[in-house]
């Protein structure tokens, strides 16, 4: 009667001309070292060919996180073995390993490395999920065969649930040592099968029996449960559990060195100048508080990593200056979130097509409109929720931060799209709003403008994993509009010297009143203010009339009643300002009011100019200050944005 009941493990393969994924979920890697036999006796006698698929990690990662033997056959050697270098880019990882399994004859029978090992690159869970989910479906279409060996409880429940949805067949495989036992939970892409009840595994005959007997079926379960206890707290995803256990040993007072190196190598920055700067500055704490205010996982791209890094030496070096800077509580959304939502919406054959040197810029447009209408899944947008939640009615603003922006090399500057979030209305409305904003800075990357400029900076291989700064507008309410009193770009060099004993030196202020848009992007009729910081009120123009006419004209902010971000003229918002900030803010055009005179008409006519901002000299200071030390300890000269929020005694921030 129990060899009645007896299964071959051969017959998890799907028949001739059908492909598979077939995932053992086990705590012990060895025991796939004794299950592999059978399938590779099974491929010789069927005349298949078996391919190793290797996973050769960087010598800048972890190795082996996995444990345990390397899969091997009874011999030690392979038909044929595909050696990929396992590196942090994973969309050049996975489409070149893509590229080497299409080149190979149909109907092969694969075998990966654990796909836990694909941690020491991505030290996430979301990437090893992202990468079976692009990975399975491309084995069905060319009728091949993986098998895939995970350590899934190194990771959390809901990426091996999510694994198991998308195999064909998923087995949970587990021994006492001298017992091989496995349970399916999916054999073919269904529930139910008689494999679904524990068996007994004999390796050498790759038979499984069906567990009737209690005695045995007692060892089964204390086997199963050895493994649950082994890894009791590693059963949370990978990301999370790294830093944990750093947290823990900092608090304990042990030495981080190892940890902060790896918690900046995974979290802030690839480029090798910028992760020394980082080291030099920062604290456990400090990554641990990133770490806090994160949406996702992954990098939090070039433009957050600045920021922070800015902030950081600014705090060290001159900690009288940074008391003048506001608290910061910024967010960001992980650069893994973004190569998940391509996957989650069925767009990553898409991207790999427009990656192409056909498709590089014809397929963009494809791209674009179709990231636009994905959505995101749950998961996200609950912490996108619990974001929203923690600023309330604070409008925000949706920034790109690209892995490649903002470096040392490339600024990629107003290449893709920042977006305002007035953040008005119930909650749900508040959501879709949010959300919106997020797909729009992700489509900027199908830009033609940020394209170009990746193929002339010889950047267009490089992945572009988008992650996002979610950033507090720092502002003031004037009735219904709100905006900072005034906001720019400062350069720690001038290259403009609109005088001639100007000195570059100095640094130079953009300076405008309201939100920096019109600092930054190029608006008609919008002239900022541009300040020599060793000179801050000299100007180029010789009367006020010049003045007047070269100022700025339109002032950017968030309209309450709207909901929305507006460019306004000085008339519309004139009567909401108090009677101090305009002295501060605005200046007279004396030409122009003596003529009304002349006239009989006693009238004021006023422009902005930011004159009083200029004439504060603790604020010139400090900007100039802040400016020099940030050149000084990157090496080369630097450009920041800033915002200034003013009070009526005279303090500023």
């Amino acid at each position: 009667m129990a060899e009645q009941m007896n299964q071959k493990l051969t017959d998890l393969l799907p028949s001739s001309g059908q492909g598979a994924s077939i995932v053992f979920s086990m705590g012990d890697l060895s025991d796939f070292s004794r299950i592999l036999p059978t399938f590779v006796q099974f491929a010789r006698e069927k005349g298949r060919k078996l391919v190793r698929i290797r996973f050769v990690p960087d010598v800048a990662n972890v190795p082996d996180v996995a444990g345990g033997p390397k899969p091997e056959t009874a011999s030690g050697e392979w038909e044929h073995e595909i050696p990929v270098r396992l590196n942090h880019r994973f969309r050049n990882f996975t489409v070149a390993l893509h590229e080497r399994i299409r080149a190979l004859e149909k109907g092969c029978i694969l075998v990966f490395d654990c796909l836990s090992e694909l941690q020491t690159a991505w030290a996430t869970d979301l990437m090893m999920v992202n990468f079976f989910t692009v990975t399975a479906p491309l084995l069905d279409s060319l009728q091949d065969v993986g098998l895939f060996p995970l350590m899934s409880l190194m990771h959390s429940e809901e990426a091996s649930r999510k694994i198991a949805q998308i195999a064909d067949s998923f087995l949970e495989v587990c021994s006492d040592f001298k017992n091989i036992y496995l349970r399916a939970e999916k054999i073919h892409g269904k529930s139910g099968s008689d494999l679904s009840h524990p068996h007994l595994l004999n390796p050498s005959t790759g038979e499984a029996a069906l567990i009737t007997d209690g005695v045995k079926l007692s060892r089964y379960h204390r086997a199963r449960d050895m493994v649950g206890r082994i890894h009791a707290d590693l059963s949370m995803d990978s990301w999370d559990r790294f830093f944990l256990k750093a947290q823990r040993k900092y608090e304990s007072g042990d030495d981080l060195t190892a940890e902060c190196a790896r918690m900046c190598q995974i979290m802030m920055s690839r480029d090798l100048r910028m992760r020394a700067l980082i080291l030099e500055n920062f604290r456990p704490a400090d990554y641990f508080f990133v770490k806090e205010h994160m949406v996702g996982s992954g990098q939090i791209g070039g433009k957050s990593c600045g920021m922070l890094t800015a902030r950081k030496i600014i705090e060290n070096l001159k900690p009288e200056l940074y008391d003048y800077m506001e608290a910061h509580d910024s967010f960001y959304i992980g650069s893994d979130v973004y190569t998940s939502y391509l996957v989650e919406n069925d767009l990553w054959e898409l991207s790999v097509r427009q990656r192409t040197k056909d498709g590089y810029f014809a397929l963009a447009g494809e791209l674009h409109d179709a990231i636009r209408k994905g959505s995101f899944w749950p998961q996200i947008e609950q912490q996108f929720l619990h974001l929203l939640d923690y600023y309330g009615q604070e409008p925000v603003i949706v920034r790109s931060s690209s892995i490649l922006e903002d470096g040392f090399e490339n600024a990629f500057a107003g290449k893709y799209d920042s977006v305002f979030v007035p953040n008005l209305g119930t909650r749900e409305e508040r959501l879709l709003a949010f959300e919106e904003a997020v797909r729009t800075v992700y489509a900027s990357t199908m830009s033609l403008s940020a394209l170009d400029y990746r193929r002339r900076r010889a950047l267009s291989e490089r992945d572009e994993e988008m992650a996002i700064l979610v950033m507090r507008v720092s502002g003031s309410h004037f009735g219904q509009y709100f905006m900072p009193c005034a906001a720019g770009v400062g350069y720690s060099y001038s290259p403009y010297r609109f005088l001639p004993a100007l000195n570059p030196d100095a640094g130079m202020l953009r300076l405008v009143m309201g939100l920096g848009t019109s600092a930054v992007d190029r608006i008609e009729g919008a002239y900022p203010r541009l300040v020599s910081l060793d000179a801050p009120e000299a100007t180029p123009y010789h009367s006020s009339a010049e003045k007047h006419r070269y100022s700025q004209r339109k002032i950017s902010l968030i309209d309450k009643t709207t909901a929305s971000f507006r460019y306004v003229t000085l008339d519309e918002i004139y009567g909401s300002l108090p009677p101090w900030l305009r002295r501060i803010l605005l200046e007279h055009d004396t030409q122009a009011e003596r003529i009304f005179r002349e006239r009989g008409d006693r009238r004021f006519v006023e422009f902005v100019s930011c004159k009083g901002l200029t004439q504060n000299k603790a604020l010139m200071q400090l900007m100039r200050e802040m400016l020099k030390q940030l050149q000084d300890s990157y090496g080369q000269s630097v450009d920041i944005e800033f915002t200034v929020n003013l009070s009526e005694d005279g303090d500023f921030m």
